[in-house]
């Protein structure tokens, strides 16, 4: 492990580096936080950790261990809050199931403050236009603080 490129092993976790993205004049651009996958069921997820060192983001492991290992929960519960806050109405059970099936979870970001964000993509098209995708915010206390659509 260099000091430059430092390497975070969680049994839970996996290997967490510093983020890093290489310019297309070959200069590299080192990010404030660290990355990784983690396998949940079948599929991998990408991790942004927040932090410049590994103490920085070693401190935030044990709350994002406490999503993974709650996800289930927490991905139904964020995409019943995408539709609800995009709906004009009362949202129908159909659009919630469609939503629990069509959004994808693809990266677990978790904040310096406790805040874990699930970013999601629609993995039908039909949702969100190309290029945004739905993010919903859990604050410290696991209470729903943001819902937002990035790009």
């Amino acid at each position: 492990m260099s000091d430059e490129h430092p390497i975070i092993d969680d049994p839970v976790l996996g290997t967490l580096t510093r983020a890093t993205t290489e310019l297309a004049d070959g200069s590299v651009l080192t990010h404030e936080w660290f990355a990784g996958t983690v396998a949940v069921g079948d599929s991998e997820l990408e991790l942004m950790v927040e932090g410049t060192t590994v103490d920085e983001a070693r401190a935030l492991l044990p709350r994002l261990r406490e999503v993974v290992s709650a996800l289930v929960t927490l991905r139904r519960t964020a995409t019943d809050a995408v539709v609800t806050t995009f709906s004009t109405g009362e949202p129908e059970p159909h659009e919630l199931e469609e939503a629990a099936s069509d959004l994808t979870l693809e990266t677990l970001e978790a904040s310096a403050d406790g805040t874990v964000v699930l970013h999601f993509i629609d993995g039908c098209g039909e949702h969100f236009p190309e290029g945004y995708w739905p993010a919903v915010h859990f604050g410290a206390d696991g209470t729903i603080t943001n819902v937002a659509v990035e790009s």
